[in-house]
């Protein structure tokens, strides 16, 4: 579903991403976790497009984020950690105008729009500005517009920030549905407890550098999460 091979980018001297290479398959609910300014949001970036890269190669689907941008996006969906919405907009005329970018038709749009606008208690506040909305809801109006063309590959960075109890069971409900329906999804967090309880993989970065990745049982052994990325902080891993 998504191969990074020997990513690397570099800000000035530093270099942001180290020749980072992952592999995410498809039905997998992938964490990436390190600490702030570890890297991670650089991957997310340069996986989705936003951000080009030194060297390296990231495909989706065997698509070439490189040759093919528009193509990649096609089939993905990116919510960064501070979704920049546009706050003139209605929340519906936005999930409209995401629907008309991905092509998705009547009647699926609407039906999408009622099935998760209901789901995350948002329906009512469709119509307000979206200048009006709550940290909380303008997360949860970028989580349905990341689902409305149903996406095989969900880019997620720091998803939880921002919601509600209630709003985050439903979140990964969703995640493990989609990875269910054979999508797959990567994504940052430092909610160590979720990513344990809900990753089928993980791996951990540090100053650019991947330090360990497998599936969750690999990386912690009998330990906890919390255990083995503390051990990384201080270089035991």
């Amino acid at each position: 579903m998504l191969e990074i091979q020997h990513l690397t980018k570099t800000y000035g001297n530093k270099k942001a991403v180290d020749d980072l290479s992952l592999t995410i398959n498809a039905g997998e609910i992938y964490g990436f976790i390190g600490h702030n300014g570890a890297g991670k949001t650089t991957t997310l970036k340069s996986v989705v497009g936003i951000l080009k890269f030194d060297s390296g190669e990231i495909k989706v689907n065997g698509i070439s984020v490189k040759d093919d941008p528009v193509a990649v996006k096609r089939n993905i969906a990116y919510i960064p950690d501070n979704p920049d919405l546009y706050e003139f907009m209605s929340g519906i005329s936005y999930l409209n105008f995401i629907a008309d970018i991905f092509d998705v038709k009547e009647p699926a749009r609407s039906a999408k729009i009622k099935e998760y606008g209901d789901l995350f208690g948002l329906t009512s506040d469709l119509a307000q500005p979206i200048s009006a909305y709550s940290h909380g809801m303008k997360q949860k109006l970028a989580v349905i517009s990341a689902l409305i063309h149903e996406p095989k590959l969900m880019i997620m960075d720091e998803p939880f920030v921002g919601l509600d109890p209630s709003a985050a069971h439903i979140l990964k409900g969703l995640m493990r549905e989609l990875c269910d329906n054979g999508g797959a999804i990567f994504f940052s967090t430092h909610v160590l407890e979720v990513a344990e309880k809900l990753c089928d993989k993980v791996a951990i970065i540090k100053d650019g550098k991947l330090i360990t990745s497998g599936t969750m049982e690999e990386v912690k052994g009998n330990s906890s999460l919390e255990t083995v990325f503390l051990q990384s902080e201080n270089g035991n891993v």
